[in-house]
């Protein structure tokens, strides 16, 4: 396709327009939706291949069932499609705190919330969660080159959540430490049941 440039703000040399599905290698692709209600877990063992150089997991309201308290969001990865969890991982993050009433606020490194070389589900969102209508995490995980059999997965991710009576804003990033081709994600809370929404994007252009 030639290229077609504009001269002195003069836009007649173009005829046409790029159709969306032209530009569909540069969008976000939904590949998923996976909408939990009362679930011990929430996984992802297709679409994670070797379509896209990266992938975005989008967690929507994902809270605790009703009556659950003091509960973490942890995920792991699998390089045997789900048959099992536990990828050596080391991660790092670091967090906004301010309560409602502005009694406190802080920024700082969480040290107690990192791993290193740990195989065990792990977190991302710094946050402890109740089982109420003001406490739950939104955000997102994006994941670096799954498929590839050379390098190590490289993550990064956000969040934003509600803690009873505090805004807590943190970033986490980190790698699994493999360089076998990883194919599965698995989300859930570090004990009990959970409700939410997670949507799979690939993130363009494809492979």
């Amino acid at each position: 396709m030639a290229i077609r440039t504009a001269v002195n703000r003069a836009l007649t040399a173009i005829t046409a327009l790029p159709t969306a599905a032209a530009l569909t290698d540069g969008n976000l692709t939904l590949l998923t939706t996976v909408a939990s209600s009362n679930s011990a877990t929430t996984s992802f063992t297709s679409s994670i291949n070797s379509t896209y150089n990266s992938y975005l997991f989008v967690y929507i309201n994902f809270q605790p069932v009703s009556g659950s308290n003091d509960k973490r969001f942890t995920l792991q990865a699998s390089t045997n499609s789900g048959s099992s969890y536990g990828v050596t991982a080391t991660t790092t993050a670091f967090r906004a705190t301010h309560d409602e009433n502005d009694g406190s606020a802080a920024l700082g490194y969480t040290a107690s919330h990192d791993i290193a070389q740990s195989t065990d589900f792990f977190q991302i969102s710094d946050i402890l969660l109740d089982g109420d209508g003001d406490s739950h995490v939104s955000g997102h995980l994006q994941l670096f080159n799954p498929s590839s059999t050379t390098f190590v997965k490289h993550f990064i991710g956000r969040f934003q959540g509600s803690n009873t009576n505090e805004c807590i804003s943190g970033f986490g990033a980190g790698y699994f430490n493999t360089t076998s081709a990883i194919n599965g994600i698995q989300f859930k809370l570090d004990s009990g049941n959970h409700n939410g929404t997670i949507k799979l994007y690939g993130v363009g252009p494809k492979q």
